[in-house]
């Protein structure tokens, strides 16, 4: 009986398909960590896509701010992984913006940190491929190799489903043009 009272007691509560949503609901840090252990690799991996290092982290943070002032804008009606793309990639303008170095994410240098550097090495040509597409193919293909559908991407990029298609059917062809077709 004690036994039971015990594991009772100390029962954990099984994490939440969408720590968002339960962060949102209830403000509590539990969730936001567990958004943050789940969605921050893939977030920072974007936005090291489409701008330096350094950058990518600033603007990875201040994501993370902007869903914690403001958790009650998140829907539950697009995907959690989706919502924080479309928030870091609207932050990542502004401070490009601020900067006045919108025309850099044209042309972005290659500062990558010695991990992803390491991590990358075995997929260096095609890193630099993706790196070398104008800002809105690399954008398309970057979120595409992260998993998001056509509509998630219209969604986050705030454009029309065909002209990311227009735009991931160009960069396909850069990076087979690029890279050759056996690398495809």
């Amino acid at each position: 009986m004690l036994l039971a009272l015990k594991n009772w007691l100390t029962a954990t509560e099984p994490e939440p398909a969408d720590p968002l949503h339960a962060f949102k609901l209830s403000g509590e840090n539990k969730y936001l960590e567990l958004a943050i252990d789940k969605y921050n690799h893939d977030l920072y991996h974007f936005l090291l896509t489409q701008s330096d290092s350094e950058l990518a982290k600033d603007v990875c943070q201040k994501t993370w701010l902007t869903v914690v002032e403001k958790r009650q804008a998140y829907h539950t009606s697009q995907a959690p992984k989706a919502f924080l793309f479309k928030v870091a990639r609207n932050a990542l303008i502004d401070e490009l913006r601020r900067q006045k170095k919108l025309a850099y994410m044209e042309s972005p240098e290659q500062h990558m940190p010695a991990q992803a550097e390491h991590e990358t090495r075995s997929h260096q040509p095609l890193y630099n491929a993706i790196l070398s597409l104008p800002l809105a193919q690399r954008e398309a293909i970057s979120l595409q190799l992260e998993g998001f559908s056509l509509q998630q991407i219209a969604s986050i990029t705030d454009s029309a489903q065909e002209t990311i298609k227009t735009r991931l059917r160009y960069a396909r062809a850069a990076l087979k043009n690029e890279l050759g077709a056996d690398d495809e």
